[in-house]
């Protein structure tokens, strides 16, 4: 029967097409990519120390304002940081970042490509486009390569460009079919070339729910195309009067790779990015690596640490055995078939 298998893959032609036991081409993740931050990691993948997934798609969900772009810079910095010949291909529909803005935030801009795009079908056709070339090349001299979409909700048609330019003010109606099919080629492509890609998107409230509810624009099209859907929102953080930052909530809305309707606080201070470490603290709590005593946390050696003193010196308090204890409990937290 394999050899049947084998050749009825051969017959087919399909490129994608695999025996299992040999690993599925476009769906298998071997690989993460550090966020920037262990709660976020553990939140996509079930690990601190796991990540985007190398060759899916992951949105990024939230109303205007809620620090969507400036987080996804903070994975983008991560990204470059830790893979030295990396690259960054930002597709950009919102005409909101400028050379300063992506370089006082410590990106490396020799090594990011801002790629303006208006219209569904230039994104497609270009991303597509940067897919095939990197394709091409020899496996073995491929260097990372992340792909964003920031955003997709800016995005317009063809046929709205050319409408707003003859005078007219219909609405394309067939967008959301343009983008279903867009993410229908694009999902196996970065799949098989192993790039991930992050796409904003916005959201809204939706009118007429039983209950108060958040949808994502756009039309189904990304909510099958994208692996993980995360749902941002924030509050500021304050250092006395000053405004210093934002704690970003985080919620799986989507997750084929960790468990669903979970929720974690993600720290982005405005002048160092994300924090790495921020809300481990409560994870070690929670699963009886350190103590909570009143207001201070006790940790395994038995002294005691206000959390704010625990994470202004991380190397110290979170030891080796400290992470590895964390990253079994995140385990539990957020992977499939634990509790």
């Amino acid at each position: 029967m394999a050899d049947f298998l084998k050749q009825i893959i051969k017959e087919t032609g399909n490129e994608y097409a695999s025996v299992v036991s040999e690993g599925v081409e476009a769906g298998d993740v071997d690989s993460f990519i550090d966020t920037g931050s262990y709660m976020f990691n553990a939140l996509l993948s079930g690990s601190i120390n796991g990540g985007l997934p190398s060759n899916k798609i992951t949105a990024i969900a939230g109303e205007s304002a809620t620090g969507k772009t400036f987080f996804v810079l903070g994975m983008v910095k991560e990204f470059l940081q830790n893979n030295k010949n990396a690259g960054v291909i930002y597709f950009e529909s919102e005409s909101a970042l400028t050379k300063k803005l992506i370089e006082d935030r410590g990106i490396d801009s020799e090594r990011m490509v801002i790629m303006p795009v208006t219209t569904v079908q230039e994104f497609r056709h270009q991303a597509l486009t940067v897919l095939e070339k990197y394709n091409e090349q020899d496996e073995a001299d491929r260097q990372p390569l992340l792909l964003v979409l920031d955003s997709l909700g800016m995005l317009s048609t063809t046929k709205e460009v050319e409408d707003t330019a003859e005078g007219k003010e219909t609405r394309d109606m067939t967008r959301a079919q343009i983008l279903k099919a867009a993410f229908r080629v694009l999902t196996l492509k970065l799949g098989r070339t192993k790039v991930p890609m992050i796409i904003t998107n916005h959201t809204y409230d939706v009118v007429g729910a039983y209950m108060p509810m958040k949808e994502m624009g756009g039309g189904s099209g990304l909510k099958y195309a994208a692996s993980t859907i995360v749902y941002l929102s924030k509050k500021k953080e304050k250092e006395g009067t000053d405004v210093v930052g934002n704690i970003i909530h985080c919620k799986t809305q989507k997750s084929r790779l960790s468990k669903e309707n979970m929720m974690v606080d993600v720290r982005l201070r405005y002048d160092t990015g994300l924090d790495k470490h921020y809300g481990l603290v409560d994870l070690a709590v929670k699963h009886g690596i350190f103590k909570q005593v009143s207001t201070r946390i006790e940790l395994p050696d038995g002294t005691k640490q206000y959390a704010k003193s625990i994470y202004a010196d991380p190397e110290k308090y979170f030891t080796k055995d400290v992470m590895k204890q964390l990253d079994e409990a995140a385990d539990k937290e957020y992977s499939y078939g634990n509790s």
